[in-house]
């Protein structure tokens, strides 16, 4: 891949990004002029740092901030020296709430309707939409592979279609469920461990709690533990899987080194008969692998991880499309494509303000630009297109948010104003806003620090 081609794809992508960003503005800009409100300024970007370009167009002011990460739109009741009377009705707070409410949700609803208009478009020329699924099949064992795994049954050319009764869609799918069922990973549920101290009872019955050095320890037979089960959220990294395990000691995981499936061991020390049943607990993790075969079900023998939690078999993913050849095709695939991703983003956005995704993991602008760039590189300016019109959605959902200094923020104050018949006092509205300004330029940053450390790191 050519410097030159990677570089034409990130302008691309940053190009499809600003037109995101100059539809939601002009959404405002549009139902203002149409509402009979005088726009004084329309800003590409935020007003941090120096201004790139300014000129005048008629009434309006059309500025570029070196900050390019927004837009606004600014009224004359932005203006304290505004030169317009107070009661003039070119003004944003002469208008009524619903002509005011038509302006502020305009910019979401543009983002929704250039989403749809991509994504449509998309589908007409491409002839087809992805349909959110994968279809992963085996193509070989790898060096690292064992002979066990060699001896259980795969045939290349099989679609991989269930992991322990979880049936894969997407690419990452079987590779969380190989490096979650590592053997001698470290953590074992209790229940195992105290049904392995019981045994250890039984077949040694002179043995107290405390094993003395020296001393022969009958072991029992060693046992997989349960297979490794996995969520949705797991799956695509909305939530971290944490198994109700327990975590072995140090003192423990050298016991297991040392005993390692053997069937007695001398105590080199003094050592808890209860670290022993820990240790031999930590075993390996099955894996239940269903794969389709000539249209048919097939359950393959089961295999296992090694200790880096790699099976060593070859994948290929093939993304699986809905044809969108006829108008009832078009409309219909494009309604699921924009339904499905909605619902994704409402869904993360849930769980992030739970908690159950840290802010650790919240990437922006950049990273963005860079996965749009390999997208629209490597799979072409479709796939970016339709990226882009994600993003938009993304746009819409954030924005609506009713959360000071956002379009929601502005939203609610004035369902408020509707309910009570008054509006909302200027100075706390403002004062409010300006909070939130502040917290969500922080919020920027951390943001930013998160896409380049993640790129550092390859992450992204």
């Amino acid at each position: 891949m050519s410097f030159l081609h990677i570089f034409s794809s990130a302008v691309i992508m940053i190009l499809l990004i600003s037109l995101l960003i100059l539809i939601h503005e002009a959404g405002h800009f549009l139902a203002a002029k149409a509402m009979g409100i005088r726009v004084d300024k329309f800003g590409f970007g935020l007003p941090v740092g120096p201004t790139l370009f300014s000129k005048k167009v008629g009434e309006t002011e059309i500025l570029v901030h070196a900050c390019l990460l927004g837009g606004y739109v600014s009224f004359p009741d932005d203006e304290e020296d505004c030169d317009l009377p107070k009661d003039s009705p070119l003004r944003f707070a002469n208008k009524t709430v619903g002509q005011r409410m038509t302006v502020i949700v305009a910019g979401v609803v543009c983002n929704l309707l250039l989403a749809y208009f991509l994504i449509f478009c998309t589908g007409l020329l491409w002839k087809h939409l992805p349909d959110n699924k994968y279809i992963v099949t085996f193509n070989g064992y790898a060096d690292s592979a064992s002979d066990e795994v060699k001896a259980s049954g795969l045939q290349k050319g099989d679609i991989i279609y269930k992991i322990n009764g979880m049936k894969v869609d997407y690419p990452i799918t079987v590779n969380r469920f190989f490096s979650f069922s590592k053997e001698f990973d470290g953590k074992v549920a209790q229940n195992i461990i105290d049904e392995k101290l019981k045994k250890l009872k039984e077949l040694n019955p002179n043995l107290k709690d405390i094993v003395r050095a020296g001393m022969v320890v009958n072991i029992p037979e060693f046992t997989d533990e349960a297979p490794v089960e996995l969520t949705f959220d797991n799956i695509v990294g909305l939530e971290k899987y944490n198994p109700n395990e327990v975590q072995l000691s140090d003192i423990q995981l050298e016991l297991r080194n040392r005993i390692s499936y053997r069937p007695r061991y001398i105590a080199e020390s003094d050592i808890l008969l209860q670290d022993i049943a820990a240790a031999i607990s930590d075993t390996r993790k099955p894996i239940s692998i269903v794969v389709l075969r000539d249209n048919k079900e097939v359950k393959i023998d089961t295999v296992y991880a090694n200790h880096d939690g790699v099976v060593g078999i070859y994948q290929n993913f093939i993304e699986c499309y809905t044809d969108t050849k006829t108008l009832p095709q078009l409309v219909k695939a494009t309604c699921g494509y924009v339904n499905y991703n909605l619902g994704l983003m409402v869904y993360t956005l849930g769980k992030l303000f739970t908690g159950k995704v840290p802010m650790s993991e919240m990437n922006g602008i950049i990273a963005i630009t860079k996965i749009g760039t390999e997208i629209i590189a490597y799979k072409g300016i479709f796939e970016g297109i339709l990226l882009a019109a994600i993003i938009s959605l993304n746009l819409a959902i954030i924005n609506i948010l009713p959360i000071p200094a956002l379009d929601g923020g502005h939203l609610l104050f004035l369902i408020i104003e509707k309910v009570t018949g008054k509006p909302v006092s200027k100075k706390f509205s403002e004062g409010l806003s300006n909070f939130f300004f502040y917290l969500l330029i922080a919020l920027m940053v951390l943001i930013v620090y998160n896409d380049i450390h993640a790129w550092i790191i390859g992450k992204i």
